[in-house]
């Protein structure tokens, strides 16, 4: 092996560079440039032929520059607090030290046989689960206002949904043992058919407040201005609900609940994003939950008895049939003007047969 002037110098750089990190000149910053000038040497003999590469040879120079600390570089520093750490007494921690101690952070062992326990203990486990649910459900977070309007907003879902079901299920009994448990089979189903355009108006309005909520929200200046981006939330919600009261119960129920889903969604994105409070997502996740299962429910009851009610009238069909009626009514019309008009060309005709008639006769005498 070949020592050149580089090779033997490093060695200096590096005693001289730990040298003034360890603090041996407080007052001063050795700092050691490592300039190196490389010059191609040729060589001959049998050095040159066992190399076959010509040597490079390294000059190295130092230079030293010393500089005094400024004064902001101990500025703030205490001396009774150092002091007093260098005083302290370090406690041995064995537990913490393995062969793999060097390799990973202090507490990194102790974390993970703790993590392995938690993962073992499986009751342990469930109830971590459960407390997450509980605080989820709490809403600890939500103004009491807020919270105590929107849980009354849902109740009128919860009413429907439950009368839905209750009658879903009395119009089975009723066709099981030839009459209902409480109510007739009749009295059922038309109660059914009066609470479907409630549910889905009251649907309908709810998603247009949903979406209303950005408004205020853009209005008062939450989360800075956003312009047409939040805006377009409101538009969205109101011009996906209202329709939904013109198709039949099952599919206006199923597109509100598509539409509630979209909402939530919004809604947990704009508090992410910092359009509304923080607590909001959490608060839209639970009334969304509410009124997604009273939903479900609707639908399920609806789903049992498809095939043991009459399909009432719509509000498309409703308006069909006036449609239908206009057009007869006009029809008739026509038809009336038109037979008028004959009847008078017919009295007209005979008008002048008569009139020529007259005349004959006057000829004659």
């Amino acid at each position: 092996m070949f020592r050149t002037t580089a090779s033997r110098a490093l060695p200096r750089s590096l005693r001289l560079q730990a040298a003034a990190k360890t603090g041996n000149a407080p007052s001063k910053l050795l700092r050691a440039h490592l300039q190196t000038y490389a010059s191609q040497r040729t060589s001959s003999g049998l050095l040159a032929v066992a190399l076959r590469e010509p040597l490079k040879r390294s000059v190295v120079q130092y230079r030293s520059i010393t500089s005094y600390q400024s004064p902001s570089f101990v500025k703030g520093r205490n001396v009774e607090e150092e002091a007093e750490i260098g005083r302290a007494t370090l406690q041995a921690t064995p537990e913490t030290v393995s062969l793999a101690s060097t390799t990973s952070g202090a507490g990194a062992e102790i974390a993970a046989r703790q993590a392995v326990d938690d993962h073992d203990d499986v009751s342990g486990g469930i109830k971590a689960e459960f407390q997450t649910i509980v605080d989820t459900f709490t809403l600890k977070d939500v103004p009491k206002e807020a919270l105590v309007v929107g849980l009354a907003g849902v109740l009128p879902y919860l009413a429907t949904s439950l009368s839905t079901v209750y009658l879903s299920w009395d119009i089975q009994y009723a066709a099981h043992h030839g009459q209902g448990f409480i109510l007739s089979a009749e009295t059922a189903e038309r109660l059914l058919h009066l609470i479907e355009p409630i549910e889905l108006g009251y649907g309908a309005s709810i998603i247009s407040f949903l979406g209303a909520i950005h408004w205020g929200l853009e209005w008062a200046g939450y989360g800075g201005n956003q312009g047409y981006s939040r805006y377009a939330i409101g538009i969205i919600a109101t011009a996906v609900a209202w329709p939904t009261i013109l198709l039949p119960a099952e599919l206006g129920l199923i597109a509100q609940f598509l539409a509630f889903s979209f909402l939530y969604f919004a809604d947990a994105r704009a508090s992410v994003r910092g359009w509304a409070p923080p607590w909001y997502a959490t608060y839209r996740f639970v009334l969304t939950f509410v009124v997604g299962a009273s939903i479900v429910a609707s639908l399920v009851g609806r789903g049992q008895i498809a095939d043991l009610i009459t399909r009432p009238p719509g509000p498309a069909d409703r308006m069909r049939a006036v449609r239908e009626a206009q057009l007869e009514d006009l029809e008739a019309s026509d038809a009336e003007a038109k037979a008028r008009a004959e009847l008078e060309e017919e009295q007209a005709e005979a008008a002048e047969a008569e009139a020529e008639g007259e005349g004959e006769d006057e000829d004659e005498e």
